[in-house]
């Protein structure tokens, strides 16, 4: 039991790290093309590099975060459920939360508020895509529903 529940997590934060990474290519495609001042090409590239450089890092660490957070749930008895959604919604948060940020430079915290929302952001996302796990013949598996509850 405790081996599915593992390999959940596992495949859940690689697909978060995928989602989160996505996000920020497509907004460092985005902010290098509409909003930066490029004079040359070189310059321009260095640009997207970085923006895609610091991407990918970032999603790196909402990864080991998801994986850490969802470790700690599966220890406590908990599973992971709907995980494609769940790492949808992180790298929806993510372009949301670039897109304003680089659309209304105002909103830009810093880089410390920022990865402690992204960290604290992701944490909570998992959690609450986690579920308790039922022991086993307490009724919640297939075929429960004939005379297990009856009298409750």
């Amino acid at each position: 039991m405790d081996d599915s529940r593992t390999r959940i997590v596992i495949f859940y934060a690689a697909w978060a790290t995928i989602c989160a990474a996505v996000a920020g290519v497509v907004i460092a495609l985005i902010h290098t093309w509409f909003f930066s001042y490029n004079p040359g090409r070189s310059a321009f590239m260095e640009t997207l590099f970085g923006g895609i450089v610091t991407a990918l890092a970032i999603a790196a660490g909402q990864g080991a975060v998801a994986l850490v957070t969802g470790r700690l749930l599966s220890r406590l008895g908990r599973t992971l459920q709907f995980t494609l959604l769940l790492g949808l919604l992180i790298g929806l948060f993510d372009f949301v939360m670039y897109f304003l940020q680089m659309a209304v430079p105002a909103t830009e915290l810093g880089w410390i508020p920022d990865l402690i929302i992204l960290v604290g952001v992701t944490a909570a996302i998992t959690a609450a895509g986690s579920r308790h796990t039922a022991g086993a013949g307490t009724g919640t598996g297939a075929g429960a529903g004939a005379g297990a509850g009856a009298g409750a």
